[in-house]
């Protein structure tokens, strides 16, 4: 019988753990279990002691050249003693193996294991080692360019706005709202003056859910799988941006927000033109990660409703009126 096609599958955790044991040369008692799917799919690999994470990417998600570029930011940031989760490389030196899945060539790479746990809502004092970690890695990443995609009004703004109308019809209030403020935010971009602020390579993704924070405050941080090139502020506003939507009572969030920008501040100055586009870019990062899910609709199509995006731009419109940005 012929097998029908697929563009999604899971892979085995039995046999992911196989092919690690031969190829890392971990011992025999390794065991290997799916953590879970999104983006890509995650599996935490056992080694009597030792823990890692075993990534695979998902089919046509990233290719070869991009994770490439992922693995070479985190050699860099591992090299200047930053508390990431690195790349382990095989018995060959490789890092990435290649797996034939049943929709296609597939990707998988070994992480470190971050220890700790996650924590959703954080104290003023792990905001701050936030930011101070944050702006560590941006002194290393300053002025710094990768091979991958480059955060601008076309793939922040443009782009998602039209992969979202694959989904929504451009009459709808809500998608009218993202088409307006699109608009409002591509030119406030095109006035930048880039010498005030600084551009790099950015993780885009710093929030509770991408690190692990130990007892002692410890942070590591994890999963670059969004990291590209683009301003450094729009790092420091998403981080704002998930903090707002998380902290409901808004003199807490001042606190902690407060406290996140004085921990980067820390280490790094922002200039008061950084600064000021931490409203902007946060909105435009609501409507970027409005594009990835449209994109993704095999992983997000539960998402994709208009009662869901009600509820998103709601958010964003949340966040306008909150930082007094006019229409």
């Amino acid at each position: 019988m012929t097998h029908f096609p697929v563009t999604r599958s899971i892979l085995s955790a039995t046999a992911l753990g196989k092919l690690v044991i031969e190829k890392y040369g971990l011992s025999p008692t390794c065991t290997c279990q799916l953590y879970r799917t999104g983006m890509n799919h995650t599996y935490f690999i056992m080694d009597n002691e030792a823990k890692y994470v075993l990534r695979v990417y998902c089919y046509n998600w990233r290719s070869k050249s991009e994770i490439e570029e992922e693995i070479k930011l985190l050699q860099l940031l591992k090299e200047n003693q930053l508390s990431i989760s690195f790349p382990i490389p095989d018995k060959k030196g490789e890092f990435i193996q290649d797996i034939n899945a049943p929709e296609g060539l597939r990707h998988a790479v070994l992480f470190s294991f971050a220890e700790g746990g996650k924590i959703r809502f954080m104290d003023p004092e792990t905001c701050f080692s936030i930011g101070a970690l944050m702006a560590k890695i941006h002194t290393v990443t300053a002025n710094k360019n990768t091979k991958r995609i480059v955060y601008n009004s076309e793939t922040l703004l443009e782009l998602p706005y039209k992969y979202a109308i694959n989904h929504f019809p451009e009459s709808n209030l809500e998608m009218q709202f993202v088409k307006k403020q699109s608009k409002k935010i591509s030119q406030t971009f095109e006035k930048i003056d880039f010498t005030k602020v600084q551009k790099g390579i950015i993780h885009l993704d710093i929030w509770y859910d991408n690190m692990s924070v130990t007892e002692q405050n410890g942070i590591t941080l994890f999963d670059f799988d969004f990291c590209g090139s683009g301003m450094l502020i729009l790092d420091v506003a998403y981080f704002c941006k998930q903090l707002f939507h998380i902290e409901s009572d808004k003199v807490a969030y001042e606190l902690k927000k407060d406290q996140f920008l004085k921990g980067y501040q820390s280490i790094r100055t922002l200039a008061g033109e950084e600064i000021k586009l931490i409203p902007e870019a946060a909105a435009a990062i609501w409507i970027f990660y409005l594009g990835v899910q449209s994109q993704r609709f095999d992983w997000s199509n539960i998402f994709l409703t208009e009662n869901y995006l009600k509820m998103y731009v709601g958010r964003m419109q949340s966040w306008i009126t909150y930082n007094d940005l006019k229409d």
